[in-house]
């Protein structure tokens, strides 16, 4: 074998090897990315159960009810579609109807939102930035909430 073959032979190890660290590395990002979906994005999306994903918009008025284990179920609207959530687990103390929300969690087998983490405004003037995008994109977004943010 000559000098040059067996440079060119090293050299295609060198980037066969980088190539498959890149699709390792590559993998495994993807398998940690967590997207973020308003209600009427989620209604056009097919997510298989248990893929782990953030649900943002407003916690609809008249949904919030706690069950006898603990269990907070509420629904999570833009306005034009709205996704039952469950949650157990304490609540941010400033979570309440009508306010904005970020939960992270999946969707369950009967299409509800089974919910790890639930993130609420931390001010009056605040809404989570995912949240307010979504509700611009539907139309919904009040000209005031816009100057206080």
């Amino acid at each position: 074998m000559t000098r040059k073959r067996r440079r060119l032979l090293a050299l295609g190890a060198a980037l066969l090897a980088l190539g498959a660290a890149a699709a390792l590395a590559l993998t495994a990002l993807n398998d940690t990315l967590v997207f973020f979906y308003s209600p009427s994005e989620l209604a056009g999306k097919e997510l298989p159960p248990g893929r782990a994903f953030r649900l943002g918009g407003l916690v609809e008025e008249g949904s919030l009810a706690t069950a006898a284990d603990g269990t907070v179920s509420f629904r999570v609207t833009d306005l034009k579609q709205a996704v039952p959530v469950t949650y157990k687990g304490v609540l941010p103390d400033l979570f309440r109807e009508g306010q904005g929300v970020v939960a992270q969690g999946a969707l369950s087998a009967d299409g509800s939102f089974a919910a790890t983490e639930v993130l609420a405004k931390h001010d009056e003037n605040y809404m989570p930035p995912e949240v307010a995008d979504a509700l611009k994109k539907s139309g919904r977004w009040q000209e005031g909430a816009e100057a206080a943010q």
